[in-house]
């Protein structure tokens, strides 16, 4: 319990410094003009927003420190 508690912290911290640093992106896809069937498109690329990351961060650290605290 301890060792999965403090790998699923650290994933977590890592985690969520990649999305704070920027790196982290979805596609979103918006519909620009359909005519019948036809249909025309676009593709967006979106960044996951910091606030996601920061509390990535937070609940790993938590979740990290729990496992190095937690009695055998």
């Amino acid at each position: 319990m301890r060792a999965g508690l403090i790998i699923v912290g650290i994933i977590l911290i890592v985690a969520g410094i990649w999305v704070v640093a920027g790196h982290a992106f979805y596609q979103d896809t918006d519909t620009l003009l359909q005519v019948g069937s036809a249909k025309i498109t676009a593709t967006h690329d979106k960044g996951v927003p910091q606030w996601i990351g920061i509390a990535g961060i937070v609940v790993g650290a938590l979740l990290a420190v729990g496992g190095f605290m937690q009695k055998r």
